[in-house]
């Protein structure tokens, strides 16, 4: 295409607008945001314009997509606006797919290809700029790549310019956190009605949403988007749709497809035909599918969720948030006035959740703490995150790639970087490092792929992995069968390049693929339990159950590739069979001591175990002392106020440090509320835990003398002077008060004839707190409630002396108690 008709395409898109805006401001700082709507034109006009920029000479342009089927139709776009082939001056790099050359000066990238880049050359030397595209769908390799990228600007690079793009998005706290200017492009976005079908069942939601679509194709004109959450869904939905609708093009697009088929689905019918185009979220925003005026939403979608507790990761079908509705209905605005069937009430919409949640935080964090480990920076406050990565599945990321060999006291080791040099996740790299050290890389290059890839039998054929790895070698061997096979083999087929090997069709080993996915995941072996009920317990502790009706129920020892994350026990979907003798370097030696409450007390063992699975377990006579109070203070932590002797002296001596906390917030009084002792016990009362055995002896612990000379001196003498246990009255009776934990008066409840002679109300806290008085009766029965006894004698005290001196005769009832002596009991006989 020529220049003159690439600046007429230019000129019919909303972003030509603030390409000179964009220029500016590039100019003159490192980093910029970029809102601009769907089909403004952001991700294939803004490169090319800003290909001939002074800053940029010689240097490329990165582009990082979400998605493999964006990145190749961008790359093919933009090729084709330049009149070339994909591979000149416009290519991209995807996962075992590269188009690109020495001609290449913009590259589009997916999934972990630029932390990749970024790993081999860590200043990206040949980049002058990276943008991230479609940012707002918050993908976790585009944090961590817009986190190492932002690194290498601030420390080696300031050159390098970085445009962060987005359709919708939160761009005020991505300004703030980049500190960035923002440019918007307004675009030209028609108006879309919005219909709203009421209630939907999750169950039956092929089969509703293919009602639905045959209403729109009735009532509207021009071809139909449907948004469903996963490809079991979208099949059973074209599968009515084809059968109710035979005149109309139904094309399904999702990410495993072939690149062909979700082509047919984005490029107009040839023949002019409608069409209906049934997609999961691949095509919510960065695809530009032509002839849509019409959008169907399901309202879900799918996103993988990362339980830290367990290791496992489930894919989950969940309802979308606002802003994705708003931008799924946008899809039927690009061309003109449009309709979107939400299948939802309104008040369904005004309960969702206004923005989807970041990737980050749900999902596995291994890739991502390998890659840091790899770029040398582990520390992750010293990154720029617009949302941090949550400290529980950090943990769980660096203790896996620990047990993988990965990481070594949170550095990365050898091993660890070659890991990081396999474009897959740490498991699977690891598995095939191992495989290439047992002679065993022909299987485990199959292996990789079966795992990788959507399990091509389903459910219903058992739960041995080893029948896909048979079925995929039959397919190799007779060169027929379901295409699905076809894809597995191609994931395969680059493993295979990798590591320069050839295919192997032989039988082989069930118990060899065991071996290899023990290596993936360690955590998972699996130990069958007692009894005829095909449940297992996991080396991680948790348990999981198969079906009674499956052949690998009758084996002793599985390794688990695939399982739910479920409450309870796990329901497995995928293992292989493991012979003993291959786990026997994974048996450790330990000596374990726990406190069991039930039993009443301390309980040591000496194990062979594999993980938290037992083999064999004896008595410990002499447990470690360290074992010991580990497992006391892990008792404490849970159940220690149950265990310890929490009396009132002892709540009451809580008290008064809490009330001196609150009362003098800048003295840095100690939370010593129960939950906070318990939760720091080890920091008082390790001390008082020699000889301890029994539940009976933490109970004898003087709890008061523990805590109290916890306290540093100086305080422990402070909390006498200012919070005293007891004050003395006029009468010379010590009279405890009691404190409260809420800072609140303490209470001093005394007998009314012990005050007199006393005008002002007692103070503690250097006088700076009034106590709050409980005056009894004779009887010790409360009589009045006061802060201030002056008011007291001079007002309410004579109407108590009216109602309480004929009940109590014997006792003092001055005229004037101000100078009355104060008396321990009854009058004196004269």
């Amino acid at each position: 295409m020529s220049n003159q008709l690439f600046q007429q395409e230019l000129q019919k898109l909303p972003i030509h607008e603030i390409i000179p805006k964009v220029k500016e401001e590039l100019n003159k700082q490192n980093t910029l945001i970029l809102h601009a709507p769907p089909g403004a034109g952001k991700s294939t006009m803004l490169p090319l314009t800003l290909l001939k920029e002074k800053w940029l000479d010689g240097k490329k342009i990165i582009m990082l997509e979400p998605r493999r089927l964006a990145a190749r139709s961008i790359a093919a776009r933009m090729a084709n606006l330049l009149g070339e082939n994909i591979g000149e001056t416009v290519g991209y790099r995807i996962r075992f797919e590269n188009k690109t050359s020495e001609k290449t000066r913009i590259e589009v990238v997916t999934e972990g290809i630029l932390t990749r880049m970024l790993q081999s050359d860590n200043s990206l030397e040949n980049a002058g700029l990276v943008i991230f595209d479609e940012f707002h769908e918050r993908s976790l390799f585009a944090d961590v790549a817009l986190a190492i990228c932002r690194e290498a600007q601030q420390i080696i690079r300031p050159d390098l310019r970085l445009v962060v793009m987005s359709a919708t998005l939160n761009t005020e706290i991505l300004t703030k956190t980049l500190n960035a200017p923002l440019v918007s492009a307004h675009g030209r976005q028609f108006p879309v009605e919005t219909i709203y079908t009421g209630v939907r069942d999750l169950t039956l939601l092929p089969q509703q949403t293919a009602i639905t679509v045959s209403e729109a194709i009735q009532k509207e004109k021009g071809d139909v988007l449907v948004f469903l959450p996963g490809e079991a869904e979208i099949r059973q939905c074209e599968e009515i749709l084809k059968k109710s609708l035979p005149e109309i093009n139904i094309h399904p697009l999702y990410g495993q497809m072939p690149f062909a088929a979700q082509m047919a689905a984005i490029m107009p019918n040839k023949h002019g035909k409608r069409k209906v185009v049934i997609a999961t979220s691949i095509a919510e925003t960065s695809l530009t599918i032509e002839g849509i005026s019409v959008v169907v939403d399901s309202g879900y979608g799918r996103t993988m969720q990362f339980n830290p507790g367990n290791g496992l990761s489930r894919l989950t079908t969940v309802e979308i948030t606002r802003d994705t509705a708003d931008q799924r209905a946008g899809r039927a605005g690009r061309l003109g006035p449009g309709k979107c069937y939400r299948m939802w009430s309104k008040a369904d919409q005004n309960r969702m959740k206004a923005h989807r949640i970041p990737e980050i935080e749900e999902s596995d964090l291994s890739s991502l703490v390998l890659d840091l480990a790899q770029w040398g920076n582990l520390n992750i406050n010293e990154l720029t995150w617009l949302t941090p990565p949550p400290r529980s599945h950090l943990q769980q990321a660096i203790d896996t790639l620990t047990q993988l060999g990965a990481l070594e006291d949170e550095k990365i080791t050898s091993h660890g970087k070659k890991m990081a040099a396999l474009p897959c996740h740490p498991r699977i790299a690891h598995m095939l490092l191992k495989a290439e050290e047992e002679n065993q890389l022909p299987l485990a290059t199959d292996l990789a792929a079966v795992l990788e890839e959507r399990d091509p039998l389903g459910r219903d054929s058992g739960i041995d992995i080893n029948l896909r790895i048979e079925a995929l070698r039959r397919y190799r061997s007779q060169k027929s069968g379901n295409r699905i096979w076809s894809r597995i083999d191609k994931v395969a087929s680059s493993y295979r390049k990798m590591f320069n090997i050839d295919a192997s069709n032989s039988l082989f080993d069930p118990y060899d693929t065991g071996l290899l996915l023990v290596f993936a995941y360690p955590e998972r072996i699996a130990s069958a339990r007692s009894g005829n009920n095909a449940r297992f317990q996991l080396s991680n502790g948790t348990y999981a159950i198969a079906s009674h009706t499956d052949d690998l129920t009758h084996e002793p020892w599985l390794v688990v590739a695939s399982m739910d994350a479920r409450q309870g026990d796990g329901k497995i979907f995928l293992a292989a069979p493991v012979n003993p003798k291959d786990l026997a370097s994974m048996v450790k030696t330990t000596e374990t001591v726990t406190w069991d409450v039930r039993k009443g007390g301390l309980v040591a063992s000496k194990d062979l175990k594999i993980g938290s699975i037992t083999l064999q377990s004896v008595p410990l006579e002499n447990p470690d002392s360290e074992l010991i109070l580990k497992a006391i203070v892990e008792a404490l932590k849970k159940e220690g106020e149950r265990l310890l002797d929490f009396n009132p002296d002892v709540q009451q001596w809580q008290n008064r440090v809490l009330s001196l906390k609150i009362w003098n917030p800048q003295e840095n009084w100690p939370d010593v509320s129960t939950s906070a002792l318990l939760k720091n016990c080890e920091n008082w009362i390790e001390p008082y835990l020699i000889n301890i055995k029994r539940n009976d002896d933490l109970a004898k612990i003087d709890l008061i003398n523990a805590l109290h000379y916890h306290l540093e001196p100086e305080k422990q003498k402070e909390l006498e002077r200012l919070a005293p246990r007891t004050i003395q009255v006029p009468s010379g009776s010590e009279i405890k008060l009691k404190y409260n934990s809420d800072g609140s008066p303490p209470v001093l409840s005394v007998r009314l004839q012990k005050m007199f002679g006393l005008a002002e109300t007692p103070k503690v806290n250097n006088g700076n707190t009034k106590v709050l008085l409980h005056l009894l009766s004779p009887g010790f029965k409360p009589v009045q409630v006061t802060s201030d006894l002056k008011s007291f004698w001079n007002n309410a005290y004579f109407e108590v002396k009216k109602e309480l001196k004929s009940r109590y005769p014997k006792h003092v009832w001055p005229d004037d108690p101000w100078n009355e002596k104060a008396t321990r009991g009854v009058k004196r006989k004269k």
